[in-house]
């Protein structure tokens, strides 16, 4: 079976900590209710994610070392998820992470800057042909002139890509069919701005659809030359945010595929993060399509305060 979706991106190993309470004070002491190993960067929960939906994909990307092996083996060998272009390096100890939860705040620790430090390129260039087999394509804008390829692969063969957090004068961004910027994103490169003029600056640079992300204040989105719309979040019980920005991505890319609409593609995706959302680990319940469905269906949204705020 062809794979329908190509993903390149960040594959890694993740220690997930849900603690019983809030989050620790400096000093003090918080006490760990589950904690689980299990595949995570945004690629490999896009995968997750997109296979439980009935997706066939191939992912590459992140070089895949000694800690993390045998994890990203396993957990993927009785998923529609092609490993196939990975790299696996059994003389690097890999990269892993490590996160704290409690409830609707996370905090991840890892060594992410150091895979940029090294010299060495612990990723993957792109195989022309894992795009020309596949329909659609998911990209993340971590490793510079490989990522930039993923695109100018996809430009080239005509393949409709969604990625992340890219400004809006950076290559990726200009070609993307789907460009997605959460609230580090537009909080960070657009410090100062307003809603409305990151939102101008973006769709001004892009024929494509541009999603802004925030949170339970829902979703602001559109294109070139259409007024900004807004569409409020699932209301839903947060158990845990880890993974939410990585379901939403894999949301976009399955509605690019099925060849959704603006207004679809954006309340499909925030039902898929509103049902990742609602349980822990998101690896081992990622959500099903009957339950996107079902959210949507229920219909039932937060309320947020108009567009054109800060």
């Amino acid at each position: 079976m062809k794979n329908e979706v190509y993903l390149h991106g960040q594959v890694l190993g993740t220690h997930s900590f849900l603690l019983r309470g809030e989050f620790p004070k400096p000093d003090s002491y918080s006490e760990i209710n589950e904690r689980y190993f299990l595949p995570g960067g945004e690629t490999g929960t896009a995968a997750t994610v997109l296979s439980s939906l009935g997706v066939q994909v191939k992912m590459d990307g992140t070089h895949i070392g000694k800690e993390p092996a045998e994890l990203i083996r396993s957990f993927y060998a009785d998923k529609s998820v092609d490993l196939s272009s990975l790299y696996f390096d059994p003389e690097w100890e890999g990269l892993v992470d490590h996160v704290l939860i409690a409830g609707a705040y996370r905090t991840p620790l890892g060594r992410f800057q150091h895979l940029y430090e090294i010299g060495i390129k612990r990723w993957n260039a792109p195989k022309e042909q894992d795009i020309i087999d596949c329909k659609v394509v998911g990209i993340d804008p971590y490793f510079g002139d490989e990522t930039r390829q993923v695109a100018e692969l996809c430009v080239k063969h005509g393949k409709p890509y969604v990625t992340i957090d890219c400004r809006h004068d950076s290559y990726l961004h200009q070609h993307a069919a789907i460009n997605v910027l959460s609230h580090e994103c537009t909080g960070g490169d657009y410090k100062g701005y307003t809603l409305d003029e990151v939102y101008g600056l973006l769709t001004a640079n892009t024929e494509g659809l541009v999603i802004i992300t925030a949170g339970e204040n829902g979703m602001y989105y559109g294109r070139k030359g259409q007024p900004m719309k807004h569409m409020p979040a699932f209301k839903v019980d947060v158990r845990s945010t880890l993974g939410a920005g990585d379901t939403y991505k894999a949301g976009c890319v399955y509605a690019l595929l099925h060849g959704m609409s603006d207004e679809e593609t954006v309340r499909f995706a925030a039902a898929c993060s509103g049902v990742a959302i609602s349980r822990f680990p998101l690896p081992l319940n990622p959500p099903t399509m009957e339950e996107v469905q079902q959210l949507i269906d229920d219909g039932v949204t937060i309320g947020c305060a108009g567009a054109g705020k800060d």
